[in-house]
């Protein structure tokens, strides 16, 4: 018994001397995302960081149009979520992305108005109402194009005058920086009426919705890169990939998101 004790002595100091094997590398991932995608991120960020330990989240919102001139500037992001096509096109045209376009989600479009509706906007139509106050987005924010086609379509339906677009867009109070900025505005009832995604629509409390006719509605499609510059494209890689599987799309639809189309 004796003998075996210095060595078992030994076998003990070498083992606290060992390192202990290391808890996986925390991993911070930037994630620039269209400002409708806001409340849903808050889902995907809490399962997401679950399903994947040691990846950290930090999301930021704003217009596409916004966070994708932050990105053409240098801006430390890692993953763009774009509430259409054009934008992640236009940072893949410049060599900015790593990889491809993934689409990863789709969204209607809706008029909301006040809840007490003081312009009595019943239809679309009624948006080229003498002093209908809209409240619109700027030019770059993709809402803004979705609301064009939108318009374009109305026009060409019947019953609608042949000038509604210009009418429309005379009627047009102010533009703001991005979509949640426009509900805002209704919701206080600095506007009369306002074209949005209908996730906007859904997620607030204080609007009321005027649908759009099926045949003028479009789809509003999200796509996705990584960036060249991200530190972790691998993992970035990884989380948008998991955006599109079961459990990411489960998480938009619950907010109102459509598939990709």
């Amino acid at each position: 018994m004796t003998g075996r004790a210095p060595a078992l002595a030994l076998v003990l100091a070498l083992a606290a001397c060992s390192p202990s094997p290391s808890a996986p590398e925390s991993v911070e991932l930037t994630i620039y995302a269209a400002a409708s995608l806001r409340n849903a991120l808050e889902q995907v960020e809490t399962a997401y960081e679950t399903a994947a330990p040691g990846i950290n989240l930090v999301i930021a919102t704003d217009s596409s149009a916004a966070l994708r001139i932050q990105v053409e500037q240098g801006a430390p992001a890692d993953v763009f979520l774009s509430a259409d096509t054009a934008h992640p096109q236009r940072l893949y045209d410049a060599g900015l992305v790593e990889g491809g376009i993934t689409f990863f989600a789709g969204n209607g479009l809706v008029v909301i108005v006040p809840p007490d509706n003081p312009a009595v906007i019943r239809t679309p139509a009624d948006l080229a109402g003498e002093g209908v106050r809209i409240v619109a987005a700027g030019d770059e924010v993709p809402i803004s194009q979705y609301a064009i086609q939108v318009v374009d379509a109305l026009a060409r339906l019947e019953g609608y005058p042949a000038d509604f677009a210009d009418r429309y867009a005379a009627n047009i109070l102010s533009r703001e920086d991005n979509v949640q900025a426009i509900v805002a505005k209704i919701e206080r009832g600095e506007g009369d009426a306002g074209i949005v995604y209908q996730t906007d629509a859904l997620a607030s409390g204080s609007v009321r919705v005027v649908p759009i006719p099926e045949e003028a509605n479009v789809q509003a499609d999200y796509a996705g890169v990584v960036i060249t510059t991200s530190a972790h494209p691998e993992a970035a890689r990884a989380f948008l990939h998991w955006l599109t599987g079961r459990d990411g799309q489960a998480i938009l639809a619950e907010f109102g998101f459509l598939p990709p189309s």
